[in-house]
């Protein structure tokens, strides 16, 4: 066992602590009742196909940060432009029930029946 040096370490008596009294109840109102926004590309706003912006949207930051990470990938490796071709067949568009993928192996399986 080490010593370091003297302490004094007071203990309360029992009995003559006070109560601190009733506890103050606040109400804490929600910070957002929104639902999430779903993942589309949206019609206004976009550059190209608008999957930087409909993914800046989902997650909640600046589309800048989004096609920024898009050219970073596209320039180093060449990730970010399947990434968004996929973006662009596999995001609906804002409004649109179903995104142009879904659409295509729809209307495949629809005739082929």
């Amino acid at each position: 066992m080490i010593r370091v040096g003297w302490g004094f370490f007071p203990l309360p008596v029992p009995g003559t602590a006070q109560h601190a009294g009733d506890m103050e109840t606040t109400t804490v109102e929600p910070q957002d009742q929104t639902k999430p926004q779903a993942l589309s590309r949206p019609v206004q706003d976009r550059m190209l196909g608008g999957v930087a912006v409909g993914i800046a949207r989902y997650l909640s930051v600046d589309v800048t940060v989004v096609r920024i990470v898009f050219a970073v990938l596209a320039i180093m490796g060449g990730a970010g432009i399947p990434l968004y071709l996929a973006g662009w067949l596999l995001i609906p568009e804002e409004g649109a029930e179903q995104s142009i993928a879904s659409d295509l192996i729809q209307s495949l399986s629809s005739r082929s029946r």
